[in-house]
């Protein structure tokens, strides 16, 4: 069983700064990487960033390339996404999820992911 809980989410202005933190308790060998995912109010959960853990390779969504960054501590178990020039449009509940290393779904799909957070609120003000 594997536990997650995300911290770090609050307001702030446009243009400014945050880090999200995703700490893993219990992982187990079958998670072969982290991903981000959040949800605006009215709208589907989407994609944000993925890191595997062994490799420490990433990706991200388009609409946050360039501006989020997504790392691991191995030793620690946590992954953080640290989010600048942040925009009213990512205003969202972000979640931190655990991918199973045995699913075929892409890196994007949510049914790659066994394992979510409770989620943290991200509310950026204009």
């Amino acid at each position: 069983q594997v536990q997650l809980r995300e911290s770090g989410g609050g307001l702030v202005q446009a243009g400014g700064s945050l880090r999200l933190s995703c700490a893993a308790s219990g992982r187990s060998f079958s998670s072969y990487g982290m991903g981000w995912f959040r949800q605006a109010p009215g709208k589907e959960r989407e994609f944000v960033a993925y890191i595997t853990w062994s490799t420490g390779y990433s990706s991200y969504a388009d609409s946050v390339k360039g501006r989020f960054t997504i790392s691991r501590d191995n030793a620690e178990n946590t992954v953080d996404l640290r989010m600048n020039s942040l925009e009213p449009e990512d205003t969202a509940v972000y979640y931190c999820a655990s991918r199973n290393r045995y699913s075929s779904a892409s890196n994007y799909r949510e049914s790659a992911y066994d394992y979510w957070g409770q989620g943290t609120q991200v509310t950026v003000s204009s």
